[in-house]
């Protein structure tokens, strides 16, 4: 009978069901509470929406702002393309599109379930994945953002959950074939979300080093990855330079959002500088100056700003590392302040996570585990871009599976024998 229990608990079909019900559960209850018309154009009011809806009436992939302002590399293609779809099939802006679009970052999320689960028998043990996946099953992040976001976070999770069990599996063959479609995700999560392509240099040269007694062979896979990971960007970046006459590889915002988060809005002494940002005024600048011009003046505008502030860029810095480990900047008073019990388990799920993650990393490289450098070059490097930039938790959210995996890790090493850890480390 306990066999009978222990063997339901640890399924993977089970745990993604109860992932996906809760999520589904979240946003039917959610969509009773908010008017429908707000449903059906709030969650669109954004950059992915509006390159969508210019999509689905056959304007290309262009109008950033939801006006006439042409070609645009602001995000990355696959998630407009994908809302596309749906607006061409629901209508652009319409309560059904938004159901679909909540569903099926449901589903995604939910779908995470698989490829972590996978990941995490290989890097522990059955029992450390069980548990990793049903905390991201009842996370409640997890459980809100694909209602809260119509965007590509959702996908994002799903993406670097795949991308981190290819990477373990990969250590374990040699196969031209294996190597060649490791490149074609690679592109994929490139073409989704570009911030997740700092952990591809470092994958592989895990994996290089896994055959440190082959480099040349090492060197060829690796070679075979990182050129189908390039043919499948290329089109995209050759529609850019078409576009816009210079390389963008992949999207072109990062100079905004560098300016958003470093500008004289944080600089209380600041004689003339900008007293606040208003989305009104930064569409008629970027509508006068165009995409390029636009990014260039931001790009100028930040980096002065850090070169002239380095006392201050250090204080923001630590900000934003707060925030996005904690969801806040403040945690401890606004945890305080808000009457909501909702959000006070998420500031308390948060700080759990922390914790975990930091536990589940040194239980790693403490006992050996020959895949702790691929799993902790996630929670280190993932959020560098948002260090520099500005952040919220839903830019963490693609990593938050590993943290959770992590945070079970550090939980069941407390519980079983160290001798057991090592043997699945080095299974």
């Amino acid at each position: 009978m306990l066999g009978k229990l222990l063997l339901l608990l640890t399924s993977v079909w089970l745990i993604a069901s109860v992932a996906c019900i809760a999520r589904v559960a979240f946003v039917w209850d959610q969509q009773r509470k908010i008017p429908h018309q707000v449903l059906a154009t709030v969650p669109f009011d954004n950059e992915a929406g509006n390159i969508a809806s210019a999509l689905a009436q056959g304007r290309g992939f262009s109008d950033v702002f939801r006006k006439p302002t042409g070609a645009t590399a602001w995000l990355a293609p696959v998630y407009p393309l994908i809302l596309s779809a749906i607006f061409r099939v629901c209508g652009a802006f319409t309560y059904p599109a938004f159901l679909a679009a909540a569903f099926l970052n449901c589903l995604l999320s939910a779908a995470t379930t698989f490829p972590l689960f996978f990941a995490a028998r290989r890097i522990a043990d059955v029992v450390a994945a069980a548990l990793g996946v049903w905390l991201w099953a009842l996370y409640p992040n997890g459980i809100i953002l694909p209602f809260e976001w119509i965007w590509d976070t959702s996908l994002s999770a799903f993406l670097l959950a795949a991308i981190l069990w290819a990477t373990v599996a990969l250590s374990s063959t040699e196969k031209l074939r294996d190597w060649a479609a490791y490149g074609a995700l690679w592109g994929v999560v490139l073409l989704t979300n570009p911030a997740l392509g700092i952990l591809l240099p470092v994958f592989l040269a895990w994996l290089a080093f896994r055959r440190r007694r082959g480099l040349i062979v090492a060197g060829k896979l690796a070679a075979v990855t990182v050129g189908v990971t390039f043919l499948i960007c290329l089109p995209w970046t050759v529609r850019n330079y078409s576009a816009f006459h210079r390389v963008i590889p992949l999207r072109s915002n990062f100079a905004f959002e560098l300016w958003i988060g470093n500008n004289d809005i944080f600089d209380e002494h600041a004689v003339g500088g900008i007293q606040r940002i208003t989305r009104f005024g930064e569409i008629r600048l970027y509508t006068q100056l165009g995409e390029s011009v636009f990014m260039d003046e931001k790009r100028r505008l930040a980096l002065e700003f850090i070169r002239t502030h380095q006392a201050l860029e250090v204080r923001l810095t630590a900000r934003r590392i707060m925030a996005t480990w904690l969801g806040t900047e403040k945690p401890w008073r606004d945890f305080r302040s808000t009457d909501s019990w909702l959000i006070r388990a998420i500031f308390l799920f948060n700080g759990l996570v922390v914790f975990g993650t930091i536990s589940g990393v040194a239980v790693l490289f403490g006992r050996r585990n020959r895949y702790a450098i691929p799993v902790a070059a996630i929670p280190i490097l993932f959020p560098l871009v948002y260090y520099a930039t500005h952040t919220s938790l839903r830019y963490r959210h693609p990593m938050d599976s590993v943290l959770l995996l992590l945070t079970a890790i550090a939980i069941v090493s407390l519980a079983q024998p160290r001798t057991a850890a090592v043997e699945a480390s080095t299974k």
